[in-house]
């Protein structure tokens, strides 16, 4: 059964949800699972930006072949391919052998290492400012290497004015039925995972995040479609700030992250003391984690939020020869 949802008049999303896995790319706890979104474009000619994980490959097959109603698929933008966005590539190809493939020239290259499939018979490579018209849209791309992938681009409608951000602007977390960030309580329910996913997944290129964000300045950016998380139709600015801070490692908010590791408790509760000297001197926002039982992504989300970062250890003992 097909599960897709309507953006805008001709625009859709395709993607799927998983809450079954564990771990983002074997490393990162997603309780709240992942979503992996991919957009159909029913224009005069078809175009679908990017693929998803082979985990929701089914469902986005049914959501594809469902609004397509055999019509054939013309185009496809990959603006990433990582394998949970692109792993599903050889499949779609083989049941739309027309299609066009549209991608940057580094990201030709990988598709040649990880496929086998004729590449070059069907592959476009466009470098910044070309575009795309397939009838009342044009798409303008623009190369965004290293964030966080060195083939990434991120593709703008410059009708309905979405920019196809590719792995910019994420989020963890599953999409339950409401797709947009204003259907939900993205600050309560999301924020800290948006948060923990740009620093751990894109933290350290903020260079080349700040080099995307003077190129994003330029454009009328209306609507926002990640390929993980909600879709950003109402306050897009606000985002696009909090990127601003993480990208330039600005503190969103003045406060205290306590990261401390005890053996026998006694470093714990010099923790706890300086945790309450704080309080006691009027520091909100106060909060502690013990590392021993806390994933470092959570410690290095937290560190991007505060302005003021308190490590604790117990001493280190060394053996006498």
């Amino acid at each position: 059964m097909h599960c897709v949802k309507k953006i805008t008049s001709d625009m859709y999303w395709v993607g799927g949800s998983d809450r079954r896995l564990a771990l983002f790319e074997n490393v990162y706890p997603i309780p709240r699972g992942i979503s992996y979104n991919a957009y159909l474009v029913l224009d005069e000619q078809t175009v679908l930006f990017d693929t998803v994980d082979k985990a929701v490959s089914e469902v986005f097959f049914e959501n594809l072949a469902h609004l397509l109603g055999g019509r054939k698929l013309d185009y496809l933008v990959i603006n990433h391919m990582e394998p949970d966005h692109a792993a599903t590539l050889a499949e779609l190809v083989l049941r739309y052998p027309e299609v066009k493939i549209v991608t940057s020239a580094k990201a030709l290259q990988m598709i040649k290492n990880y496929f086998t499939f004729d590449v070059d018979g069907r592959v476009c490579t466009v470098k910044e400012s070309d575009t795309l018209t397939t009838g009342r849209h044009t798409f303008a791309f623009v190369m965004a290497p290293m964030v966080h992938w060195p083939e990434v681009m991120v593709s703008y409608d410059t009708v309905d004015k979405v920019l196809y951000s590719a792995d910019a602007f994420g989020t963890f977390g599953a999409l339950d039925g409401n797709i947009f960030a204003d259907e939900v309580n993205f600050q309560a329910d999301y924020l800290a995972e948006a948060r923990r996913y740009y620093a751990n997944i894109v933290g350290k290129y903020g260079t080349q995040v700040q080099s995307l964000l003077k190129k994003a300045a330029a454009l009328d950016i209306q609507m926002l479609c990640p390929l993980h998380g909600p879709v950003w139709r109402k306050d897009v600015a606000w985002f696009v700030e909090k990127y601003q801070m993480w990208s330039t490692y600005t503190p969103e908010e003045n406060g205290v992250m306590i990261a401390y590791a005890s053996v026998y408790g006694h470093t714990e509760n010099l923790a706890n003391i300086i945790a309450g000297k704080l309080a006691d001197a009027g520091v909100r926002g106060v909060k502690m984690y013990d590392v021993s039982v806390t994933h470092p992504s959570y410690i290095v989300s937290e560190a991007f939020r505060v302005s003021h970062i308190v490590f604790a250890s117990p001493p280190t003992m060394r053996a006498s020869s």
